[in-house]
């Protein structure tokens, strides 16, 4: 059987899709009103402990995202593919790359996480990893990678989905293995085209990280910035998320 996941379009361009920390396959927003359905095939995969996965348990950690992308793809029959991630999702795409390279056509970062590990002080440590059990902290996260901009309905919502659709252990497993686990050796000079895509008002991860880790290990990666947008795109600018994504997978 195929892991379960979402589909979106039929089209003969293919992309499994991986979501945030918060966030699963369902939780894209209106943007899945805008993509393409006769030129792409999107397959957005929930994690283990997520979504329609909820009550699947597992290791919680990229590699075992890794294995359960090739596990759907073998199961749609694809070959290769394309991969689109946002934020954790960013760096478990290039979890996957690192598994199987010649399966991967081009790489799509939305918000990405670097491959390296990911630096906290110790504020935002204890921010961070008190989230699995305190909403409060999810909500001030929320706040800030969206530049303290968003409605406090749009973040309580946000808060309230990523509480219904995932555990707690999972929540903070994947915490661990995407905040400690280091690929930019893997990565560094493979030359896949990778489009990463930049909230302006992100205050976490900017268009100058991306910059200093994306654009340093992949000769073949460009660097965009969504106005009017932070952490959320799918949210916040909807069609010219879409938009930016669809040109560079056709090109």
């Amino acid at each position: 059987m195929v892991i379960a996941h979402r589909t979106v379009g039929t089209g003969p361009r293919r992309a499994v899709v991986l979501h945030d920390w918060f966030g699963t396959s369902a939780n894209w927003g209106s943007v899945l009103d805008y993509f393409d359905p006769e030129e792409f095939t999107y397959a957005f995969l929930d994690y283990r402990g997520y979504g329609q996965r909820k009550a699947e348990t597992g290791r919680y950690g990229l590699a075992e995202i890794a294995d359960d992308v090739l596990e759907l793809a073998d199961g749609l029959g694809w070959d290769t593919f394309s991969l689109i991630g946002h934020s954790m999702g960013g760096k478990a795409i290039q979890q996957v790359l690192v598994r199987a390279p010649e399966r991967v056509e081009k790489l799509v970062g939305l918000a990405p996480v670097p491959a390296a590990p990911y630096e906290m002080d110790d504020q935002t440590h204890a921010l961070f990893y008190g989230a699995a059990e305190d909403p409060a902290k999810r909500l001030a996260i929320l706040d800030l990678v969206t530049g303290n901009r968003a409605s406090r309905h749009w973040l309580d919502r946000m808060v309230a989905h990523s509480l219904e659709v995932s555990r707690p252990d999972a929540f903070a497993g994947y915490l661990a293995s995407w905040q400690t686990l280091d690929l930019s050796a893997a990565v560094k000079g493979n030359t896949v085209p990778v489009l990463v895509l930049v909230g302006a008002y992100d205050l976490a991860l900017t268009e100058e990280v991306m910059r200093a880790t994306w654009q340093v290990w992949y000769p073949n990666a460009e660097i965009r910035t969504i106005p009017g947008a932070g952490h959320y795109p799918m949210h916040e600018t909807p069609v010219t998320l879409v938009t930016e994504i669809e040109g560079f997978l056709r090109s």
